[in-house]
């Protein structure tokens, strides 16, 4: 048990849609993101994707909705089986919780990320 400081863990690495795990909570694993463009549409059928903006902004798209602006300190989740796409125009840096062993690529035909520890 320690502090964490994700400004540290995110200055380790310099890729883009990569998550890195910085601790576990329950069955699930806490992890920080960067990322710059946009992403594959996708969805989660068994839970829902956290997203909590530490710097910068994002875009969440909702199929069928318009495009949501999330800001730094804002967090968004988007329900399990709702196909979004997060993306963002200059780097955003996001505080990521997911089940253990959860794809962050969804169902979309994209590898996912193999979420190192930091």
């Amino acid at each position: 048990m320690k502090p964490i400081n994700l400004s540290e863990k995110l200055a380790m690495f310099a890729t883009h849609w990569d998550p890195h795990v910085v601790a576990d909570y329950n069955q699930n694993e806490v992890m920080v993101v960067k990322f710059q463009g946009e992403f594959l549409f996708h969805k989660h059928e068994e839970t829902d994707d956290f997203f909590y903006v530490l710097e910068g902004e994002m875009f969440m798209d909702i199929e069928g909705e318009d495009s949501k602006v999330v800001k730094a300190g804002e967090l968004f989740v988007v329900p399990k089986g709702v196909v979004h796409r997060p993306r963002a125009e200059a780097e955003v840096k996001v505080l990521l919780i997911e089940p253990k062993g959860e794809p962050n690529s969804g169902d979309a035909d994209r590898a996912p990320a193999p979420k190192p520890r930091v």
